[in-house]
């Protein structure tokens, strides 16, 4: 049962019964995001720039340009200026969001990393991110990658640890570069053996751009200016494994099943999330920014209010992890004490969660 005073996790079907169906609900009885900070990217790349480059191919293909803004509605999407590193916005995002939050370094005691960037395969992306913000020894930090959910997921492990006592503030944090990957995918689509299957299998990797966002969680008891986690839910369906797949040598998808697969998954987790919270009238839904197409399947599918879903990625694109917080600082202003706020997305794999804030 949904019980904000304590913290439960249960397996259950749609009557109730316990069972491994990979559904899970959570709550949370004493944590508050305290702060949400983003570092955006400053080289802009419009849809216009990747049609120019790509006019070649969609010649040869027979494709209209402007596909990336009328299928997508991807206008533009951020790039990283020479010399930049994604780890190194990441710690200047973590930075402003403890100075936001008022939280000294040598408070942490947690620090996520939830990027799917990285540049090698060990040592975590953590450790950089961890001596860049110098936090202190005793403060754990990995990594959590689960494709675009690793923000909602990382806050969720954050605010059980914080629930148990095991941790008073917690960082949750992610940088993501998209530039390698949208160079290499534009280089080979130019390629005189791509076909349009191809082209059409590639073309969500053009809508990436490259960002980071930061966010710190604390006990609510010690902040009452705080914003409440209270919980949500998770559901897999990770029989969909190889839909998406992607890499710096590019991102592959099926993309017309990996939204209906999406599209099932998420009113799944929706349908039974209606035993312990009431969703339907959140005064902001704050969803993982991907596409016009996935934002719209999700609002018809849920029956969400279209005027209260926030929209980044006609702007930045899909920045990965990172969109949920990126799109939850820029709507921060915008919200007012006593607001509820969900955050919603679906990851590569598959998988969905969902938060509820309660501003």
């Amino acid at each position: 049962m949904h019980n904000v005073g304590g913290l439960t996790a249960h397996c259950c079907n749609s009557t109730g019964d316990p069972q491994l169906d990979g559904n899970a609900t959570t709550t949370h009885r004493n944590v508050a995001l305290l702060s949400v900070a983003s570092e955006l990217a400053p080289q802009i790349t419009t849809s216009v720039d990747i049609d120019r480059r790509l006019q070649p191919a969609l010649a040869r293909l027979r494709l209209p340009s402007g596909l990336l803004q009328r299928v997508a509605g991807v206008n533009e999407r951020r790039n990283w200026a020479p010399g930049q590193a994604f780890d190194d916005a990441a710690v200047t995002a973590g930075k402003r969001a403890l100075a936001a939050a008022g939280i000294e370094p040598g408070q942490v005691g947690l620090m996520i990393n939830t990027s799917v960037t990285r540049k090698h395969l060990e040592p975590s992306v953590a450790v950089r991110i961890h001596h860049g913000l110098g936090l202190p020894s005793s403060a754990t930090n990995f990594d959590i990658a689960n494709a675009c959910l690793g923000f909602v997921n990382g806050m969720t492990l954050a605010a059980q640890l914080i629930d148990s006592g095991q941790v008073q503030y917690a960082v949750i944090i992610d940088g993501e570069d998209a530039d390698e990957i949208q160079t290499n995918t534009i280089e080979r689509l130019g390629r005189p053996d791509i076909n349009r299957k191809d082209f059409m299998s590639e073309f969500a990797s053009l809508t990436l751009g490259s960002g980071a966002a930061a966010a710190v969680l604390g006990r609510a008891d010690l902040h009452p200016e705080g914003h409440r986690i209270l919980g949500g839910v998770t559901r897999a369906a990770t029989e969909f494994n190889g839909l998406c797949v992607g890499s710096v040598d590019g991102m592959f998808t099926d993309a017309k099943a990996l939204l209906k697969g999406g599209m099932e998954l998420v009113v799944s987790a929706w349908t039974e999330a209606k035993r312990d919270w009431n969703w339907s009238g959140m005064d902001r839904y704050i969803l993982h920014q991907v596409s016009d197409v996935h934002t719209n399947a999700i609002v018809k599918a849920t029956g969400l209010d279209r005027s209260r879903v926030p929209l980044t990625y006609p702007l930045y694109g899909n920045v990965g992890p990172a969109s949920i917080p990126i799109t939850l600082a820029e709507e921060a202003s915008r919200l007012t004490k006593g607001d509820r706020v969900l955050l919603m997305g679906v990851g590569s794999g598959l998988n969905t969660a969902m938060m509820e804030l309660a501003w």
